[in-house]
């Protein structure tokens, strides 16, 4: 059966750019910091040249079945047992990424906005409200996410650019940075975007799926341009050294910030509401994408039960970890890793696609 053709790629943009800017918007300029100090605007442009690159193998093998998902063209393209095998990887990679994602909300909630509400409380809270709209069809996650992307680029947006009133340039200098040894922090920083392989179950539903490396290339570049924009500002603020020894420094980057005249001065409030709105698409997303892979995967013709049967699992994965730092070495680890499936491996099944010859088009491929 042909999928309906109705997604554009301005959607596919909104879907990809609110899917990448989530939960780890927080400690992004440590991160980046840690690795490359002042060269960290310019770690965030390798990184973002490195995902696209990741992005450009999705779409191109995504081309090739224009009609298919990840989950069907993998078992063409390896044949039935090594297919299985990347798709249940994939799913359980997604299981886990979501899982971290809903910790590092809860970790994040407690520990400055509700010290004495439980951890679980908040995690379960956002994963049940992930539950709920992961249930409903692809236009509704469509539409949600075209909804709420203004919603949170906006504000993130004059936060931001307010906060550069006070900033020194001397503390961006020197612009490289620590030179060739931020190479190192490429993968970490890549591992942030990968919630954009979502695109591989998109590709399907667009109604010009040829344009799926276009959408692919201003997702990124949207979301890696408002990454540079947050961590020169921080560092511009605060400087590295001290950065380095913040655990979320967007969090104190908005709350060292107020509007002109003091119309606003706790600016933190704002950021906080709107960054729950940022880590629930997020976390939207990635449950939206194992809940279909899974179905697709268990050829069931809904996915709505799955999306409950996955809570407790998901739910089991976020308090895996005991102390914050032992999640962030969890993220670290298997972010890094996840690359490989997500940016990695799609080149792999285009070369494979190539070598077999895999038939390019199928009957009432979209254009």
């Amino acid at each position: 059966m042909e999928p309906t053709r109705n997604i554009t790629v301005g959607q596919i943009i909104a879907i990809l750019v609110s899917t990448i800017i989530g939960v780890g918007v927080l400690r992004l300029p440590l991160v980046a910091v840690q690795s490359a100090d002042t060269g960290a605007p310019l770690l965030i442009l390798l990184s973002a040249i490195f995902v696209f690159v990741g992005m450009w193998g999705i779409a191109k093998v995504g081309n090739l079945f224009p009609d298919e998902t990840f989950v069907e063209y993998s078992k063409h393209i390896l044949g039935k047992w090594l297919g299985w095998l990347y798709i249940f990887m994939i799913i359980a990679f997604f299981i886990l990424l979501t899982g971290f994602a809903a910790r590092e909300f809860g970790a994040v909630v407690v520990t400055s906005v509700l010290p004495r509400t439980p951890l679980e409380v908040t995690v379960i809270v956002m994963l049940v409200m992930a539950v709920i709209f992961t249930r409903g069809d692809m236009n509704t996650f469509t539409y949600i996410h075209s909804f709420y992307l203004p919603v949170i680029l906006v504000p993130l947006l004059i936060i931001t650019l307010v906060s550069l009133k006070d900033a020194n340039t001397l503390f961006l200098q020197p612009v490289l940075g620590n030179g060739f040894k931020m190479m190192t922090g490429i993968p970490e920083i890549a591992a942030l975007f990968q919630g954009s392989f979502v695109l591989a179950i998109l590709i399907p539903l667009m109604q010009k799926p040829k344009k799926a490396l276009k959408a692919s290339f201003w997702g990124v570049a949207i979301s890696g341009g408002f990454f540079i924009m947050i961590i020169v500002a921080c560092i511009a603020l605060f400087g590295v050294e001290e950065i380095k020894t913040i655990m979320w420094p967007t969090l104190g980057l908005a709350r060292a910030t107020s509007l002109p005249g003091n119309t606003l001065q706790r600016l933190d409030v704002v950021f906080l509401a709107i960054w729950v709105t940022a880590v629930f698409t997020t976390i939207f997303s990635n449950y939206m994408l194992t809940t279909q892979a899974l179905k697709q995967f268990l050829r069931l013709r809904d996915h709505k039960a799955l999306a409950l049967f996955l809570l407790p699992i998901i739910f089991f994965v976020a308090m895996f970890p005991v102390e914050t730092i032992e999640m962030y070495r969890y993220i670290k680890v298997f972010g890094i890793l996840g690359l490989i499936l997500t940016f990695i491996f799609p080149f792999i099944l285009l070369i494979v696609a190539k070598i077999r010859k895999v038939p390019k088009k199928k009957k009432g491929a979209g254009k």
